[in-house]
C-alpha cells in the first residue's frame, strides 16, 4: 500500500482520478467527478429566506393543507 502521507495533494489528486478512470473509465470518471463541483452562495442563508423560520404548528398546518388540496384534486 501506498503511504499517502508522503504525497502532495496534487499527487494524491492523480492517482485518484487515475483509479476513477480504471474503475469506472473515462465518462464515469467524469460522472462522479461532477459531484463534487463546489457551489455557489450559502445554502442556509437561501433557505432561510425561503423558508423563514416556522414552528412546528405551522409545519403541520402546511402539512394537513396540502393533504386537504389533493384529496380535493383526486374527487374532482
Amino acid at each position: 500500500m501506498l503511504d499517502v502521507t508522503k504525497l502532495t495533494q496534487a499527487e494524491i489528486r492523480r492517482l485518484g482520478i487515475e483509479a476513477l478512470t480504471q474503475a469506472l473509465g473515462p465518462a464515469g470518471m467524469a460522472r462522479f467527478m461532477q459531484q463534487f463541483e463546489k457551489g455557489s452562495g450559502d445554502y442556509t442563508t437561501d433557505r432561510d429566506k425561503i423558508l423563514g423560520n416556522p414552528t412546528l404548528d405551522e409545519i403541520f398546518a402546511r402539512i394537513e393543507e396540502r393533504r386537504k388540496q389533493s384529496e380535493k384534486n383526486k374527487n374532482s
